[in-house]
């Protein structure tokens, strides 16, 4: 998973550099608790290989379940796995009872942007990113009521 992350950022190399303990973290907890990851993400998986993960938070279940990390890698992007990856996430999602799905992107990322918008999502708010990501625009917040 971690490589994944890495290799769907490697367009600014300061992804990396801020979020790769992040990344890290994540990757040790899904492998170290699997019945978890296979509730709760997927990797997307094309002619054997990995190219893309989603993840979700649902924690806050049944009232909303929060998209965490959403990527494919930069060889695929662009041609369309990642709507198909968001649509099985939903799918997912919805099939175990979630009301509401709340996903937070950057302002820069128009592609991500555009696919979430693209798939229903609304925008309901917006926040400065002074965070260490910070490079890449401030957060805009969206939501799908279900």
């Amino acid at each position: 998973m971690f490589e994944l992350l890495s290799d769907a950022y490697s367009f600014d190399e300061r992804w990396e550099d801020c979020c790769a303990s992040d990344w890290k973290e994540f990757d040790h907890f899904f492998f170290d608790n699997p019945q978890i990851a296979d509730q709760y993400g997927f990797i997307t998986v094309l002619n054997g290989k990995a190219v893309g993960l989603a993840s979700w938070d649902p924690r806050k279940m049944p009232e909303y379940v929060e998209i965490g990390h959403n990527c494919i890698i930069s060889s695929r992007k662009g041609h369309g796995y990642g709507r198909v990856q968001l649509r099985e996430a939903l799918q997912r999602i919805v099939k175990r009872g979630a009301k509401r799905i709340i996903v937070t992107t950057n302002a820069r990322s128009v592609p991500a942007r555009r696919m979430y918008e693209g798939a229903g999502f609304k925008i309901c708010g917006k926040r400065r990113n002074e965070s260490r990501t910070g490079f890449f625009g401030d957060y805009i917040d969206y939501e799908m009521m279900l």
